[in-house]
């Protein structure tokens, strides 16, 4: 039997796990010990920390395993890749894992090579912007997180020091962007790539808090954007992935547009999107299994790729007040609308949000009417607003 590594075994990664398992895979799953749903179903468990590149190596050295990969995790995918190129599997490199998970050198990058993106000031302390003229507002961000942590939206010139200090607690290499902050409605874009060659299954719509950090509070697929614009997006999103080096897999682009259809590529994380997002909402929407074609392009399995097709709306809600729940029960009473999956912690309900990972849950949601998603998420979006063309 062909053994498929997995780094990370929180919920995030348990649809790679049960579909790897139902591919007639052996999954060997590393993580630090936690009690997390991936230990209980992974074959074999390994108590080892998924920054412990080493020694995962190692032991998938041992194991013979024939493929690795991670769902959601720039963390993880840095060991994937680091694992994959030692062993000879198939993976982006290491240059391509550099500039995909740190954000500074992925700015650097887009510079070079022309893509659109916000201008960036890499910083270890507020003094490193004494000489730089700074028009407000700005965004503030580690240099290496997802997630929405340590993620900050400043007005004004007093509130810099702050938001850097807070953005470095979250940074493993302790250091901040500071960047300037684009307008419009913000996007994902869901793509897979196989020697190099592109395909894009899905434009997400996001919607987020908001000022000042963004925590994301629902995804609405198909973005509700013109054929039009889906081309322009295409294309930005290709030169993009071409300029990271990014190869094989899944990849999950932030961009926002704006009034005036201007795109800025917010960042890329060269692996799928969390939130539901590559391991749920694409097979609602277009029936292609993007968990399984991960793992079959990381298990050096030949990729023939067929363009999906428009099956459904789907969209993912999660929960943060008692008004999420209302919306929720209002759902389940709707005929045009199939209640998925949903998870909801009401007793912790008043307990504050800091970040994505400590949400009070979530319903996910589809509809064979396109449209009628649309009123389930709108009290979720707390952005400017946009002309979507």
């Amino acid at each position: 039997m062909k053994k498929l590594a997995i780094i990370g075994a929180s919920y995030l990664q348990l649809p790679l796990i049960r579909k790897a398992k139902e591919m007639g895979y052996e999954t060997h799953v590393f993580a630090w010990k936690a009690n997390d749903v991936g230990e209980k179903e992974a074959d074999v468990f390994y108590p080892i920390s998924i920054v412990e590149k080493d020694e995962i190596l190692k032991a998938c050295e041992k194991i013979g395993i024939d493929g690795i990969t991670s769902i959601a995790s720039d963390l993880a995918i840095i060991t994937v890749n680091y694992v994959a190129q030692k062993m000879g599997l198939v993976s982006n490199t290491l240059e391509c894992t550099d500039r995909s998970t740190n954000k500074h050198r992925m700015r650097e990058c887009f510079e070079e090579n022309g893509d659109p993106s916000p201008k960036s000031y890499l910083v270890s302390d507020i003094a490193d912007l004494l000489d730089k003229d700074l028009s407000y507002p700005l965004i503030v961000k580690p240099t290496d997180r997802s997630g929405s942590r340590g993620i900050t939206k400043i007005m004004k010139k007093e509130d810099l020091k702050e938001a850097i200090e807070n953005a470095k607690a979250e940074s493993f290499e302790k250091k901040a962007l500071v960047e300037e902050f684009a307008q419009g409605q913000e996007y994902s874009v869901e793509c897979v790539s196989y020697r190099g060659e592109h395909h894009l299954l899905m434009i997400t719509k996001k919607y987020t808090t908001g000022s000042p950090h963004f925590i994301e509070t629902g995804h609405l697929q198909p973005a509700p954007l013109s054929g039009l614009m889906y081309e322009k997006v295409r294309n930005v999103t290709y030169h993009a992935l071409n300029s990271l080096g990014i190869e094989y897999g899944a990849s999950h682009t932030e961009i926002k547009i704006d009034v005036n259809g201007n795109i800025r590529i917010i960042e890329i994380g060269g692996r799928m999107g969390g939130d539901f997002i590559g391991s749920d909402l694409i097979r609602l929407s277009t029936g292609f299994d993007f968990v399984k074609a991960v793992i079959a392009i990381s298990m050096g399995e030949a990729f023939e790729y067929e363009e999906p097709c428009f099956k459904e709306s789907s969209a993912v809600r999660f929960v943060f007040t008692k008004e999420d729940i209302e919306v929720f029960d209002e759902a389940k009473k709707d005929d045009s609308v199939d209640l998925f999956d949903h998870e909801i912690d009401a007793a912790h309900i008043n307990e504050r949000i800091t970040d994505s990972s400590n949400r009070h849950g979530y319903f996910i949601m589809h509809s064979k009417k396109q449209g009628v998603l649309d009123k389930y998420l709108a009290s979720a979006e707390r952005i400017e607003g946009v002309d979507e063309r």
